[in-house]
């Protein structure tokens, strides 16, 4: 029988003991106030019906989908002059019913949908699993990764969109992060500004070239601009937006005299409005985290994800303490489950990318220590008689919610010490005959190297 190497499919990684650790840490940092705020936690399956993500993300979302063969002699029912053709996209259908999942939100739209007689709307979820995506994996990009979403269904209150500024604020302060964005714009602004200049088709174009204010500056972005379509005279009708400063409030009354003459830009001007007076009163006196969400919260005209789908509010969040990408985003959607025939079924979600705030969190040092602790007491064996005498010290230990261990087979003391220092266990009991004898315990701190005699009692108090 060969022997075959071990190896992990390409854009797949494994987890270590200490990486799950933190990873948990981050996830149930989130969960918590994801729970704070009303959401609750549902699950869908690792595959959906290939027919009910097919056609959800455009022609190059759809290639990226993984397609899982039918069991059995998938072949059978596939003829051969289909298969002679060699039509991959007709033969799929034939070969293949379900898919791993894309991402959490088709199937939450399927969800919604399939048990709408028994969700209460407003519906608030959240959800933290992997997902699954046929791309070429290079740094930070995998084929395998998690989600971490929350929507709430069936509300067209801008209630929802504040409280999400501060869900965003109040995770990423509990997981330490202190200098961040949370970047907040309106697709009806964005509407607003292509129909003054009536070119409302070349709205993503125009947003496209916008965004790269930082990086080309006005003069890049004019030469941009004038490629894309866009006239001298609409570049000058632009200008004030593109070169938008100030404070929230001073660039929304600069946009209000820019779209006075547009309807839905008005409009969209007023949403974000009602969002930051929520976010304002929600942060009142007595909120300790008053300081915060409103310096947090930026209108940035020049976010533009998710066009094609977002509706109202759009959001994005970066840290200024790493150079990163997005660490979070998400939207306003008026839609969401009419691809399934629940139609009208507004909806607002965002979405934690948990992998890059795991990296700003090592790269910056903020897992706290108890989140890279697994066991926090090791009970040495030395002999049977060690043995038996640890047992009932070993449950009062778990007893009172002590992560503990006995070292499972007599062994000399260097190879135990080695054990706790590997699995970083900070503290080891020594039990030998003099202890047994005399009930005092030897407790070693690990770090200091220190070493103390105590009771059984003064240990699970001071371990606890």
């Amino acid at each position: 029988m060969s022997v075959t190497k071990p190896s992990l499919p390409k854009g797949t990684r494994d987890f270590s003991p200490v990486e799950m650790v933190k990873r948990n840490y981050i996830y149930d940092t989130i969960k918590t106030v994801f729970k704070k705020y009303g959401y609750a936690e549902i699950q869908t399956p690792s595959m959906e019906n290939l027919q009910t993500l097919t056609g959800k993300y455009g022609d190059e979302g759809d290639k990226l989908i993984f397609k899982i063969l039918n069991s059995g002699d998938y072949l059978a029912k596939v003829d051969e002059q289909l298969l002679a053709s060699k039509n991959s996209n007709a033969t799929i259908s034939k070969i293949s019913e379900k898919a791993l999942r894309y991402d959490l939100t088709v199937p939450f739209a399927r969800y919604v949908v399939m048990h709408q007689s028994e969700i209460a709307f407003p519906f608030k979820r959240f959800q933290v699993q992997p997902v699954w995506r046929a791309d070429r994996p290079q740094k930070g990009r995998y084929r395998e990764f998690y989600q971490c979403d929350a929507d709430v269904v069936g509300s067209p209150s801008l209630l929802n969109e504040a409280e999400f500024v501060l869900i965003y604020h109040e995770a990423l302060s509990n997981l330490g992060l202190t200098d961040f964005d949370i970047k907040i714009n309106n697709r009806k602004i964005l509407s607003g500004i292509a129909e003054i200049i009536g070119k409302p088709e070349l709205i993503v174009d125009m947003t496209v070239a916008i965004d790269k204010l930082d990086k080309i500056g006005f003069d890049g972005v004019t030469k941009e601009l004038l490629e894309r379509g866009f006239t001298e005279a609409d570049i000058e009708k632009l200008k004030p937006v593109i070169l938008l400063e100030g404070s929230n409030v001073e660039k929304l009354e600069s946009l209000k005299n820019v779209l006075a003459t547009s309807e839905i830009g008005l409009k969209g001007i007023e949403e974000i409005e009602k969002v930051f007076d929520y976010v304002a009163k929600l942060s009142s006196k007595e909120n300790v985290m008053r300081q915060t969400p409103n310096a947090n919260l930026k209108l940035d005209i020049t976010l533009a994800r998710g066009l094609n789908y977002y509706t109202g509010c759009i959001f994005e969040v970066k840290t200024n303490e790493v150079a990163m990408g997005s660490i979070g985003g998400g939207g306003r959607y008026d839609d969401l489950t009419g691809m399934f025939g629940l139609k009208d079924l507004t909806g607002v979600g965002i979405s934690f990318g948990a992998d890059r705030i795991y990296d700003v969190l090592e790269e910056l040092n903020l897992f706290p220590a108890s989140a890279a602790q697994g066991t926090k007491v090791l009970i040495s064996n030395f002999d049977e008689a060690a043995e038996l005498y640890a047992l009932p010290f070993l449950q009062q230990l778990r007893e009172a919610n002590i992560a503990s261990e006995l070292y499972p087979a007599s062994a000399k003391l260097k190879k135990q010490m080695s054990y706790a220092d590997a699995k970083n266990i900070p503290y080891v009991v020594l039990i030998g005959g003099d202890e047994m004898e005399s009930g005092l315990l030897t407790l070693k701190d690990m770090a200091s190297g220190e070493q103390q005699k105590l009771t059984v009692a003064e240990i699970v108090a001071k371990l606890k």
